[in-house]
């Protein structure tokens, strides 16, 4: 027992220095999501492109610091983006469901540059994947025949700045460019990816 004892105290000593070392980050932003407007193919209408809105969007983001050097540090991040509800327009005869939401998961590598200094530039890679959920009720009226939910690749891109604030706080800034599958809009495009562009803002806890 006495062994076990001085064991279990030798390895909790051991682990503390790890533990203190160990660097977490939370952080949460808001901001827009931006795609350009498609060609529906097959079109009869006086207007044949597909238009989106600027939905609303949230990211929340978890990340752990697993390198740092002395100019740049390198963190495992998995951004979670939110677009409850994405608008959409196309005009008659197309029918394109009134929206639809998504949400967007991208496990990621993170680059800091500078990150002890209070500006940290940074860029990001990976790639996760995203479900759409178009709305039961098409444009113009009806009910969306093709209504329901999918779920394809994607590859994350993205770039930002970190200024810190005040003791674990820090501001963001943040581009990412979520290349997916597109969504169940109820018409044919020349295109079977989408960029989808979120451009926003908000806190990071390093904790």
């Amino acid at each position: 027992m006495k062994r076990l004892t001085i064991a279990a105290f030798l390895a909790v000593c051991a682990f503390v220095p790890q533990a203190s070392a160990q660097k977490n980050e939370l952080s949460g932003l808001f901001g827009r999501t931006f795609i350009s407007s498609e060609a529906i193919t097959g079109s009869t209408g006086f207007d044949n492109r597909l238009r989106f809105g600027k939905g609303l969007t949230a990211e929340v983001n978890y990340a752990r610091h697993v390198m740092s050097l002395e100019i740049l540090s390198l963190s495992l991040e998995v951004p979670f983006l939110l677009n409850p509800d994405e608008d959409l327009h196309a005009a008659p005869p197309n029918r394109v469901p009134e929206h639809y939401s998504s949400y967007i998961v991208t496990p990621a590598a993170r680059v800091n540059f500078f990150q002890q200094t209070g500006v940290s530039p940074w860029v990001s890679f990976g790639g996760g994947f995203a479900h759409y959920s178009a709305d039961s009720t098409l444009l113009f009226g009806g009910t969306n025949p093709s209504k329901g939910g999918t779920t394809n690749g994607v590859l994350q891109f993205g770039a930002g700045l970190d200024v810190k604030l005040i003791k674990s706080f820090a501001l963001r800034g943040e581009v990412r460019d979520f290349w997916s599958g597109a969504p169940p809009v109820n018409v044919i495009t020349g295109n079977s990816r989408q960029h989808n562009i979120f451009v926003g803002g908000g806190i990071v806890w390093h904790f």
